[in-house]
């Protein structure tokens, strides 16, 4: 049997919403506990995989360009660069940057605010 990606999405949203009840009334097991736990230690390091290899692709273009990744990214949300395809590039891998270390935050559980 086929499943849509939407049905996937709201069967895993049920699960967690299951799973987040069981949680509230004491009736969370330890396999749970463990499990949960090494997924979130997996999707934590594979995060940090992803934000490493990111990082170093921005670095080359810091150093290419002279400029740190934070300004460049100020310049460009302002029109003060370029079109050029490593200006795209390197506010793509901004982005992607920003949004893996919203990640790792989520999953670390840390306070913060949304991006």
């Amino acid at each position: 049997m086929v499943t849509s990606e939407a049905s996937l999405g709201t069967t895993t949203v049920q699960r967690i919403h299951a799973i987040s009840t069981l949680y509230q009334q004491g009736m969370a097991s330890e396999f749970m506990d463990r499990t949960l736990a090494k997924m979130l230690e997996i999707e934590a390091a594979q995060s940090r995989a992803q934000l490493e290899e990111v990082e170093r692709d921005l670095a080359q273009l810091e150093k290419q360009y002279s400029l740190s990744s934070d300004e460049f990214g100020l310049r460009f949300l302002a029109g003060e660069t370029d079109d050029r395809m490593d200006f795209v590039e390197w506010a793509s891998l901004v982005q992607m940057r920003d949004g893996l270390r919203e990640r790792l935050r989520i999953i670390a559980g840390e306070p913060g605010s949304a991006a």
